[in-house]
Order: structure tokens, then sequence, then C-alpha cells
């Protein structure tokens, strides 16, 4: 059977993530921003709890955790370079370390760039990643910590991921991040296409992810900084994929 996947709405513009095994009963949630409707959520589906996964330390993604963690006794799991501020953790991970939740493996990934402790949760048997503040809707996280070259290289490993994996990332910021790439190019037909459908999604209060990974190399750019497109549309025809990633975001930061 396949896993199930469900996006929770919290605080203004967050998401948390259950993934759920159905042959084996175990339930992870991914960041916690507020505990209440992660605990709704639960008792609505009547899953229990085995895992809280954290991609960083933001308190955007962690405030629920203690009480998440107190109600249901689960796990907490999350970067062994940030766990002196992270909550308490039960398990702290690197790059390469695969959790498993029931039958489902996830694999850690190292994604620096918003924070200089970030990770990604990758599940390839589900084919969905959780990215929390790395690479997100139509963009990624601002360079909080972390250098224009780490954030490059972080996104360039989830570039790598296979097309069809489902991104689950940590905002509601699909509108905005499409309105500064259809200023970077305002001729690019799919991203047209998806600003439409972005729109329409969040007129009907209908959140904008997960996201394909294919979308999101058709439409984001700073997964498109080394194409040519890109270079030209920021004047920056011989300068290399790190330069022009950092002018991107430079400018989003300004937009």
């Amino acid at each position: 059977m396949p896993p199930d996947l469900v996006i929770i709405p919290c605080l203004s513009d967050n998401y948390s993530y259950l993934l759920h095994d159905p042959e084996t009963g175990a339930t992870a949630v991914v960041d916690v921003p507020d505990a209440a409707p992660v605990l709704a959520m639960l008792k609505g589906r009547g899953w229990s709890l085995s895992h809280i996964l954290i991609t960083h330390h933001h308190s955007d993604h962690i405030d629920g955790v203690a009480e998440v963690q107190k109600a249901t006794g689960a796990v907490v799991i999350g970067a062994a370079a940030d766990a002196h501020r992270l909550p308490p953790l039960t398990r702290t991970v690197i790059e390469g370390d695969v959790i498993d939740v029931g039958s489902l493996a996830l694999s850690v990934v190292d994604v620096p760039g918003h924070t200089i402790g970030h990770i990604a949760f990758y599940c390839a048997a589900a084919e969905i990643a959780f990215t929390g503040d790395s690479l997100m809707a139509a963009g990624c996280g601002r360079l909080f910590e972390g250098t224009p070259a780490q954030m490059s290289e972080s996104l360039a490993k989830l570039a790598a991921l296979p097309e069809d994996t489902l991104i689950c990332s940590g905002h509601e910021y699909t509108q905005s991040n499409i309105r500064f790439a259809l200023s970077l190019e305002p001729d690019n037909p799919e991203l047209i296409l998806r600003s439409d459908s972005a729109d329409k999604s969040r007129a009907k209060g209908v959140p904008t992810v997960p996201v394909p990974l294919y979308d999101e190399l058709e439409t984001n750019p700073f997964l498109r900084a080394h194409l040519p497109s890109l270079k030209t549309a920021v004047g920056m025809m011989n300068a290399t994929p790190v330069a022009v990633f950092a002018e991107i975001r430079a400018r989003k930061d300004r937009f």
C-alpha cells in the first residue's frame, strides 16, 4: 500500500506534513510550527505518531515540538550540527543516515544555506522529499546563515533527485515566488501556466504544495542559474552558476 501524505497548514503560512505507513501504522511529522493542528489531524485520522523530524532550528518550525512529543511519546530526530539549538533530540543524524518510519526509509540530505544545520528528508520508495526552507515552491529560502555557494550546492543535490519527486516545502510563498520568477522570465510558458494555477488554488484556499520536482526544474529560477536564458536575463552570460544564483537571490531579497 502506498504511504499517506497529509499537509497541515500552521500559523499564517507554514506547513507541517504527516507521512503515514499503512503497513505498520508508523507515522512521522516533519516540522511542528504549532502543536494544535498537528495533534488534531492525528486524532482525526486515528494515527499514533512515532517520529518527529526537524528540518532546521527556526522557531516557526519547532515551536510545537515539545508539546507534540509530550502528547505522543514520539522520538525526535534532527541534525547533529544543530542539536545545541533544537528541542531535546532522541537521535541526531548526518547526511547519509537513514530513518525507518515503519517500512519507509527516509534518507537524510545535508542542505545548508538557509541555516547552516538545515537538513532534508528523502523517501525514495514514496518519491517524496521534505525540504523545509531549502528548496521551496518556485523559490528557495533566504540565506540567513549560509553562503550562495552552499545553497547552490544544496539545491543541486535536490535537483538531482528523480523528476517525479514531490517537493514538500515549509511555507505558502508560491505566489510571491512566482511573481519574482516572472520578473526574470516573463515569457516562460510553464511559469505563466504555473502562476495561473497557483492563483486559482489559493483563491479556493488550496495549498500550492507539494510540487513535482519537474515543475521546479522548469520554473524555479534558483534551479536554473546555470541556463543561458537565466544568465541572459540578469546580464551575466559569462558568469558562473554560483555567481548568477547569488545575483538572483540578492534580487529576490529586494523584490
